[in-house]
């Protein structure tokens, strides 16, 4: 290479590193495995390239994450937190997170809106799930209501997730609103769980691993459980399906934030847009089996089918109080442990 063409290569050279070192750095802490995967291979590059930014994704469950916000609360390291509502509650009520620009909430569904603070890119729903050889083997009709889990004739035949997952925390919730109480007046919820569901339930399982072999080996043939988790044990080819009870089935929200202190405001504030768009959302769908909370969003039905998708459904779910759950959460959790799965 001649000297003047060798100059010029380092010169070049020297700027594009000099670019890059004065590139700004937003750090976004949300889950691992595969919703990782999908945000660095669909999802990051685009945002980058257009606004200019480098994202460090900062793996881990919102239990991780949200300590990792406590823990920095003098200097935060992360920008943009994304967290199961319940803890996102949390981080809102701890002032972790900035204000959320007013017109992200525009094309959203009503139930998106969790605070001023903080907003759901998705939805799961928490509902029935039943193996559907089994019900037509016995002659019985498709499940249509959370009055079935009382029913005596699915004796030792239904496992719950316990209190300290959400699902098993919204079947609580759930069976108060039914016996004319809710999140504020817990004690029918307690009372039904106790005297008639809890005769019925073979396992309080958290594990979805464990909740799947229960199903695959006949132990169970209903239980509770989310939308995107019986959707991936359908998809290995297991007879079971998903319902919205007719009471309403309810909303698990993931949720995100713009953290405070952050020194990227302006690029933390657009990449929560961004995950509201129609195309990020149709991913998160397709990828997640997060149903989408903007309106706008149109899914291939393949993908709809798989997700809390349209005003019918997504309209429909029921929120979580998560202001009076969070603060109950440890005196329920030690009266169920007492009571409920003794």
């Amino acid at each position: 290479m001649k000297p003047t063409r060798l100059i010029v290569a380092l010169a070049a050279a020297a700027a594009a590193q000099a670019a890059i070192a004065q590139q700004p750095t937003l750090y976004l802490g949300s889950y691992g495995g595969s919703t990782e995967k999908l945000f660095k291979e669909k999802i990051i590059p685009a945002f980058e390239a257009k606004h200019g930014v480098k994202v460090v994704y900062v793996a881990g469950n919102s239990t991780d994450t949200l300590a990792k916000l406590q823990a920095q609360k003098a200097k935060q390291e992360l920008d943009v937190v994304l967290l199961d509502d319940g803890p996102m509650q949390q981080a809102v009520q701890f002032g972790f997170c900035d204000a959320v620009k007013p017109e992200a909430y525009a094309p959203l569904y009503p139930l998106a809106r969790l605070s001023d603070k903080s907003v759901a890119v998705g939805v799961v729903a928490t509902g029935l799930a039943y193996n559907v050889e089994a019900f037509k083997k016995a002659g019985l009709p498709k499940p249509d209501s959370w009055e079935l889990l009382t029913n005596k004739q699915f004796k030792q035949k239904v496992a719950i997730p316990p209190i300290s997952n959400t699902y098993g925390l919204q079947t609580l919730i759930m069976f108060a609103k039914l016996r004319q109480g809710g999140e504020k007046a817990i004690e029918p919820g307690f009372k039904a769980m106790t005297g008639e569901v809890a005769p019925n339930v073979l396992a309080w399982e958290p594990s979805p691993g464990k909740m799947t072999e229960l199903f695959q080996n006949g132990d169970i043939t209903l239980a509770v459980w989310g939308s995107g988790r019986v959707q991936a044990l359908k998809d290995t080819g297991f007879p079971v399906e998903f319902v919205y009870p007719k009471e309403g089935a309810l909303a698990l929200m993931i949720a995100g934030c713009p953290v405070v202190q952050s020194d990227v405001p302006q690029q933390s504030q657009a990449l929560l847009q961004y995950l509201l768009t129609p195309e990020v959302q149709a991913l998160l769908a397709d990828g997640q089996g997060w149903g989408p909370v903007n309106k706008a969003t149109q899914l291939a039905p393949a993908v709809a089918g798989k997700v809390p998708y349209g005003e019918a459904q997504v309209g429909k779910l029921i929120p979580t109080d998560w202001t009076v759950v969070n603060e109950k959460r440890g005196e329920w959790t030690n009266r169920w442990n007492r009571s409920v799965e003794r």
